[in-house]
């Protein structure tokens, strides 16, 4: 393992896209191989024992192609398996919770914090623990969002549906008096204007993505892994027909998704 090896990411399908794009901008000069496990998506409805599996034939996988650091974009595989990756990986092993609950304690300025990911993710009540031990003052208010993934990969995100389904899942958020809103799951970052139109202007909502890509650079740096020339270049890998993945990838990456190679499970 040296600065020249590359950074791994992996996530349930397409969403963790949103986590490998925010890399790409602050570390440039980084190499990246991302999985999607597109095959066996969604992990927000499977069992503890199947995320946990899963995620850890990701990361094999991942070290097999030698990569520097792990970053675990699932919410659903960090909320249940990020703890028993850190100790059993040799390399650094980042999930989106913690770097996510950090942004929204920042700037929250009522104590109000609204959270919304898939059923498995609100149903671990990791977003919720991580809050509370930081700041056992704060109120949390949770909210499963399933719909929103199917949404996303359609295209969908503006449009009379998601609206509709924005105002259903979101109401009772918006009536609690929340002042920040953490978007609990990759794909929600999409959805991001339409959430932000519905709840209004009072209310921050946190990208989580963009808070892991800081702590991804800042534990390069502290551990002198950080590459110092070249230009970086990505690679993607999934568990089912590529076709789709690039196609709706593009959606979150532009050109740079030209290609999947699909490996067998």
């Amino acid at each position: 393992m040296n600065r020249d090896s590359a950074i791994g990411v992996f996530d349930s399908g397409i969403g963790g896209l949103t986590v490998l794009q925010r890399i790409m901008e602050a570390l440039p000069r980084e190499n990246t191989v991302y999985l999607g496990d597109t095959a066996r998506s969604p992990y927000g409805t499977k069992s503890v024992e199947t995320v946990l599996r899963y995620s850890f034939e990701n990361t094999d996988f991942l070290l097999e192609k030698g990569v520097k650091l792990v970053v675990v974009a699932c919410n659903t595989s960090t909320a249940i398996a990020l703890e028993s990756l850190k100790e059993n990986v040799s390399v650094p092993v980042i999930g989106v919770i913690e770097p996510g609950v950090r942004g929204a304690l920042e700037k929250t300025r009522n104590g109000k914090i609204g959270v919304i990911g898939t059923e498995a993710t609100i149903q671990s009540g990791a977003y919720s623990r991580a809050l509370k031990e930081k700041d056992s003052g704060v109120e949390v208010y949770s909210r499963a969002c399933p719909l929103f993934v199917p949404l996303v990969e359609e295209g969908w995100l503006d449009n009379a549906v998601v609206k509709m389904t924005v105002e259903s899942y979101l109401g009772s958020l918006k009536q609690s008096g929340i002042d920040t809103l953490i978007l609990g799951c990759t794909h929600y970052p999409l959805l991001k204007k339409t959430i932000q139109k519905f709840l209004g202007r009072g209310v921050r909502l946190v990208d989580s993505a963009e808070e892991t890509a800081k702590q991804v650079q800042t534990t390069l740096k502290k551990r002198s892994l950080a590459r110092e020339r070249g230009k970086g270049a990505p690679s993607f890998f999934v568990t089912d027909a590529p076709d789709r993945f690039i196609k709706v990838g593009q959606r979150f990456l532009g050109e740079k998704v030209e290609s999947a190679v699909r490996i067998e499970r």
